[in-house]
């Protein structure tokens, strides 16, 4: 079992489409869950409430963390620590890997590469947040 949080964005959908390549069962997970093949699983469920979210993820070898939010400083203030402690706590007690599409808010502007050795330096809100 693979399940998407936040299955209802692009990053989700494309994802969703695929990874019947690789396993037979998908569970797509958001507050509004549309199947995306004919054998996905739908769970209704909001990954700032950790019981939805341990629901969510119970029972799945992979969890893939997509989700949007509301492009709103005080949304990402309030949701995003919620939403990251509930993810990784339903993860761990399951003993379910993460798999986190990320942004690059957190680095703010860097001159050349990134790497896994470039600093946090965050340039905005969002980025301090995330």
């Amino acid at each position: 079992m693979q399940v998407i949080l936040g299955s209802g964005g692009v990053i989700g959908r494309g994802l969703a489409e695929i990874l019947p390549q690789y396993t037979d069962r998908v569970r797509l997970v958001s507050r509004h869950p549309s199947a995306v093949n004919k054998n996905d699983e739908l769970v209704k469920g909001d990954l700032t409430d950790n019981a939805q979210t341990e629901k969510a993820v119970e029972g799945a070898d992979v969890a893939y963390l997509v989700l949007g939010m509301e492009y709103k400083l005080s949304v990402w203030q309030r949701d995003w620590p919620k939403v990251m402690t509930n993810v990784i706590n339903a993860c761990k007690k399951f003993d379910t890997r993460l798999v986190f599409f990320d942004n690059v808010y957190s680095y703010g502007r860097v001159d050349g590469w990134m790497t896994e050795k470039t600093p946090m330096n965050p340039s905005s809100k969002k980025g301090e947040v995330r």
